[in-house]
């Protein structure tokens, strides 16, 4: 993919877990993955990533450093929190043209495309958003310290605190507590490795969470009702109502359907796209956006 800059967009989702960059004319794509890219979390980190993911989609897909900085840019980004963050990064990036939001837009759009709907999605971090004509609302996605409940990570550190109750005999008896205090080496390992424990690796327990609670495990089974039942009342809050789809997106956000209530998984659907999808589809409008300015 040789092309002239002004053909071609760049767009990135990044989160916690991984960032994924592309390059696209409209009718090819070309995609490279990098590690994860939170700058909230890590700002540093966060921009060495996306500089190692830009220089190896250029290589990928054959094009010059000047077309790259030349052509119109959008990044989602898991961390931005406001406009002050996104200016420091765009000063850090090679781009000409760049508008920087945080990781929820490029989802909505990925799911839904322009459809009216909501998503629920839980990855590392976790969010909730609708979409309806023209109107576009968001809550959640604050982070470890003061949100991202039902996210992978949430789960995983609640599946440390509960075990933990566990053994002061305040939950009853758990297949699922007790591997992880086999895992961890006791309770004071738990605690002692839990002060050191980065958002994705409490994420990486939520699979341990999920495989208990299907096998019916007391304790995994209240975690998971626990998130759902977060996810269903904020939705309630922001208006969800029958008619309305609901998309479960993220590494975790599929396998709260089963305990979502009656009337939100019969709307449960399918997303239509990733949230890669929805950054290159928005890349495409920033685009048209940058043309009509120069016109």
């Amino acid at each position: 993919m040789s092309r002239p800059s002004d053909t071609i967009v760049l767009a990135a989702d990044g989160g916690g877990t991984r960032c994924r960059l592309a390059v696209s004319d409209g009718s090819a794509v070309q995609c490279v993955e990098v590690g994860a890219a939170n700058v909230s979390t890590d700002f540093d980190a966060a921009c060495a990533e996306l500089m190692h993911g830009i220089a190896a989609l250029a290589r990928r897909a054959g094009l010059e450093a000047t077309q790259i900085a030349r052509a119109p840019a959008y990044l989602g980004l898991a961390g931005i929190t406001g406009r002050a963050l996104a200016d420091r990064l765009a000063e850090k990036l090679p781009f000409d043209h760049v508008l920087i939001e945080d990781d929820r837009p490029a989802a909505l759009r990925g799911a839904l495309g322009s459809k009216d709907g909501f998503v629920a999605h839980c990855g590392t971090g976790s969010f909730l958003a609708v979409q309806n004509g023209d109107r576009r609302s968001f809550a959640g996605g604050w982070g470890p310290v003061l949100g991202d409940q039902a996210s992978a990570q949430w789960v995983g550190r609640r599946a440390l605190a509960c075990t933990l109750d566990f053994v002061d005999a305040l939950k009853p008896a758990s297949e699922l507590a007790d591997s992880l205090l086999s895992r961890f080496d006791g309770a004071a390992g738990i605690v002692r490795t839990a002060s050191k424990m980065s958002p994705t690796e409490f994420g990486a327990l939520a699979p341990v969470v999920t495989q208990h609670a299907k096998q019916g495990d007391a304790l995994a089974l209240s975690i998971m009702e626990d998130s759902a039942q977060y996810l269903s009342d904020q939705m309630l809050a922001m208006g969800w109502m029958p008619g309305l789809s609901i998309c479960l997106t993220g590494g975790i956000g599929p396998q709260y359907a089963e305990f979502l209530p009656a009337p939100m998984q019969q709307e449960l659907a399918e997303p239509l796209g990733d949230p890669l999808t929805g950054a290159i589809a928005l890349a495409h409008a920033f685009q048209k956006e940058t043309r009509h300015e120069r016109c």
